[in-house]
């Protein structure tokens, strides 16, 4: 299916007070009891973005951030330019909260919009035979955000230039784990923009606010632009959690972080740790806690050197 196709007639253009030129793209917002798989599929090849009300429940809410509040509380404010400081984060979820693994990445919904927009088929000859390769989509990062009061807004941004914005090949999931909003910093994005070169600039009188209630989620594509945004509440922290799932294919052919000694890693040169996969790829492409493995897990002593700036 041709996005721009689906796309050409439903956009709307108007002009705000100030002049500038806005391209308004409807976004939906749907019911998670009711919704089907395709009315979401097709909701993000328009708009980029949609949000499906009531997805986690609240006693699975209330066990995750059990899990997960004490792993908010022991971050540190991040001193570069990516996150305010008033950011806390949370990384490795799956493991540490089975109840986000259930709830939130292994939910069905979720798994079955993945399903249609992330797999991969291609055929190919062995020989004389002809066959086809199926690769599953695999998940890419499952974390926590919190964002306090006072703190700025993010860049608009891609995930997707993890991948240096060449396939459209990820896909993501927020769920409000509190009440989020304009005001105390819920995600911003800009509807249609996953339909735009890499060379064209975000523009911000064009996003719409994901505002949710605890459940509720946000799915998006990785190309679409979006950022946090600025919490100018008093005292309300903007809570969500996230997942992200990538083709199944962007990986090496031998898994070197089973095949490899942890300990026989840690001896090589950083040189050589970067080499196998251990590094970060630029911009922020296999982090660990946010931060670059070679520094902060193989070096000795460890480091708190980021992997995002």
């Amino acid at each position: 299916m041709d996005p721009s196709a689906v796309i050409a007639d439903e956009i709307g253009r108007e002009t705000p007070p100030n002049g500038e030129h806005k391209i308004t793209i409807p976004v939906d917002y749907f019911n998670a009891v009711t919704v089907t798989r395709d009315e979401i599929v097709r909701s993000l090849i328009r708009a980029g973005g949609c949000i499906v009300r009531a997805m986690v429940g609240s006693e699975d809410l209330a066990q995750i951030e059990k899990d997960v509040r004490p792993l908010l509380d022991a971050d540190k404010p991040w001193t570069g330019s990516y996150f305010p400081p008033e950011t806390r984060r949370a990384g490795g979820l799956a493991c540490k909260s089975p109840t986000f693994l259930k709830a939130i990445i292994q939910s069905s919904l979720y798994q079955e919009v993945c399903t249609e927009l992330v797999t991969s088929r291609v055929k190919n000859w062995y020989g004389n035979e002809a066959f086809e390769n199926v690769s599953a989509p695999q998940m890419n990062s499952a974390f926590a955000i919190s964002i306090g009061p006072g703190a700025t807004p993010q860049g608009l941004h891609r995930d997707d230039g993890n991948y240096h914005n060449q396939l459209k090949n990820d896909y993501e999931r927020r769920v409000s784990g509190s009440k989020v909003t304009k005001e105390n910093g819920t995600t911003r994005f800009v509807p249609g923009s996953h339909l735009k070169g890499s060379t064209e600039a975000p523009n911000e009188a064009n996003v719409v606010y994901a505002e949710m209630d605890p459940g509720d989620g946000f799915i998006m594509l990785a190309s679409t632009h979006h950022g946090g945004s600025a919490n100018v509440t008093k005292d309300e922290e903007r809570l969500m959690y996230g997942t992200c799932m990538v083709k199944g294919f962007l990986r090496q052919e031998e898994n070197q972080y089973l095949a490899l000694p942890l300990k026989k890693v840690k001896q090589f040169s950083k040189e050589t740790q970067k080499l196998l996969g251990y590094g970060v790829s630029d911009p922020w492409t296999g982090w660990v806690d946010f931060k670059d493995p070679v520094e902060h897990i193989l070096s000795d002593g460890g480091s708190d050197k980021k992997a995002i700036w």
